[in-house]
């Protein structure tokens, strides 16, 4: 009579470790997409923009036929025809305002640096308050998950963004950040790693040289996935805010649908890699939002609506709830536990940090 619970409490045992097996992913891709409104992302191209000759550097006519339609779910397909018809279907999006999904960033800048390391750090730190700030203080989640059994040495960082060196610390953790025009080091490179970090040195230089177009950037990090399968991959991608202060909304638009085709890219490459098919997680998320109307160039605690933002998730382990309604509010400063739980791990700091999204990692 005795055997029966042992028995039982071993099934149960058992049951449980199959449960938390086949409830994490063992890989994750992270994307930040630089002040990227969540206005185009629910609403499609703004019609009072993109007509407005003094936002468009090029020939509006070509913008308004690839991105415009009067219906607002044809319109937003158009510019993003993965997120609405793969993430939309198969994962989850929230931050469309209209339907009650409120996303913000925690911290009071509303701007680059401190948005990304509230989102890698779950802690809006108010010292950090410059994109000029130093090598940043605040244990991350990317080196957080470097530390764990099965991970070392397989995160992985490209960024379009020379800071996010200094946000991640590369100094202190010794994590794998491809900077801008940093080439990927290393023996036995493939000839596409070694095209990627030939191309990027003759790139026009349009921002300066602490950035590179997205394009470079995707081509460095899509080569290195491919030759190194790394586990998890931090993607930083910039394009969009910097032709938004530049105040180009067709260049704004082409560079948000260029993005959506490079992590559409991503995950049917995927899908067909053994190494990540079936286990892999991407979630992506802006570091800030922008103003709205003549205010959408811009953002900052002096630009109303630029805490605004939004999140997306698609994996094998993500319920299918497509675009969320009514959620409640999320705050930016619970991302980096939720990309922790999605591996299985619980993400702890000094600083009080953010709690994972409940509806993303169960």
């Amino acid at each position: 009579m005795k055997k029966v619970p042992i028995l039982l409490l071993f099934a149960f045992l058992i049951a449980g470790t199959v449960f938390a097996q086949n409830n994490k992913a063992e890989n994750i891709i992270i994307v930040s997409i630089d002040g990227l409104r969540w206005h185009e992302v629910f609403q499609g191209a703004e019609k009072e923009l993109i007509i407005n000759k003094k936002y468009n550097s090029q020939d509006s006519a070509q913008r308004i036929k690839k991105y415009w339609a009067d219906d607002q779910q044809e319109r937003r397909a158009k510019l993003m025809p993965f997120v609405w018809g793969t993430i939309a279907k198969s994962g989850q999006l929230y931050g469309n305002r209209e339907l009650g999904s409120k996303v913000n960033v925690k911290n009071p800048y509303w701007f680059s640096y401190p948005g990304r390391n509230e989102n890698l750090t779950g802690y809006a730190d108010i010292k950090v308050n410059s994109n000029d700030y130093p090598d940043n203080p605040n244990k991350n989640v990317l080196e957080f998950i470097d530390q764990q059994k099965g991970y070392k040495g397989k995160v992985v960082a490209f960024a379009s963004w020379d800071a996010v060196a200094r946000i991640i610390n590369r100094n202190r953790n010794g994590l794998m950040v491809n900077n801008p025009f940093e080439d990927i080091k290393g023996d036995n490179l493939t000839e596409a790693e070694k095209l990627a970090n030939e191309i990027q040195h003759y790139e026009p230089q349009i921002w300066g040289d602490g950035e590179r177009l997205d394009a470079t950037t995707y081509a460095l990090a899509k080569s290195y996935i491919i030759a190194k399968h790394p586990k998890v991959v931090y993607l930083d991608l910039a394009d969009t805010d910097d032709h938004a202060h530049g105040g180009n909304y067709d260049l704004y638009l082409d560079a948000i649908h260029n993005i959506d085709t490079m992590i559409g890219n991503l995950w049917n490459y995927m899908q067909n890699d053994p190494f990540y098919k079936g286990n892999t997680t991407i979630i992506i998320m802006p570091d800030h939002g922008r103003g709205e109307g003549k205010q959408w160039t811009s953002h900052g605690s002096g630009t109303p609506h630029s805490n605004d933002t939004w999140l997306m998730a698609i994996g094998p382990k993500i319920k299918p709830l497509g675009e969320v309604k009514n959620n409640g509010q999320i705050y930016q400063d619970q991302y980096a536990k939720t990309i922790a739980r999605l591996l299985g791990f619980n993400f702890t700091s000094v600083n009080p940090i953010g709690e994972a999204i409940d509806s993303v990692v169960k």
